[in-house]
């Protein structure tokens, strides 16, 4: 670490923070990548529906009237039934690999996020002061902070598609919105 002056004040800079960041990011996202890949495993050979989770959403909730319409609609139920173990899955594989890392991780997140909103319990004060921060605001941390370290690009795939060639230039120099979705 070192020193850097910012408008007349030193104060530190992260310069290199090494491999032992590196080694957190990667087991990180393989921590988060099996919570998911084993979740979605788990509801595609379980026999799941997400009709009876969408119905019973507390009022309370900010999206209960979205979740409740979504439990009343069989287009939508079929849907999410498929989306959530599939993307669960896909997520999953995405993290463990290092593939496509920061496109898991926003679904991830977003996935958390939809999670979240459905498991609203915050009707009592204690419930205000202590069910805001639940596991699946928790997730939703993760997922930015591996999407934030690029953690794809360390023992994952991401590093082997950001180099690969596309006429003699890497893919990401070509395509650089690449970047978005890789790392």
């Amino acid at each position: 670490m070192s020193t850097q002056l910012e408008r007349g004040a030193a104060r530190p800079v992260l310069e290199d923070v090494g491999p032992r960041v590196e080694w957190f990011s990667v087991g990180l996202r393989v921590l988060i990548g099996w919570v998911f890949l084993s979740a979605g495993l788990g509801k595609l050979l379980g026999g799941f529906t997400a009709q009876g989770y969408l119905a019973n959403v507390d009022p309370a909730s900010p999206l209960s009237g979205l979740y409740g319409a979504m439990a009343a609609s069989p287009t939508a139920i079929a849907v999410v039934d498929v989306a959530v173990p599939v993307g669960q899955v896909m997520i999953g594989l995405g993290l463990i690999t290092g593939t496509l890392l920061r496109l898991a991780a926003f679904f991830g997140a977003l996935q958390a996020t939809a999670f979240y909103f459905g498991n609203w319990a915050m009707s009592g004060a204690y419930e205000v002061l202590m069910g805001f921060v639940t596991s699946e605001l928790i997730y939703v941390a993760v997922f930015l902070a591996v999407a934030a370290m690029a953690a794809g690009r360390t023992y994952g795939l991401d590093a082997y598609i950001e180099r690969y060639e596309v006429d003699g230039e890497p893919l990401v120099e070509k395509y650089p919105r690449l970047r978005y979705v890789l790392g």
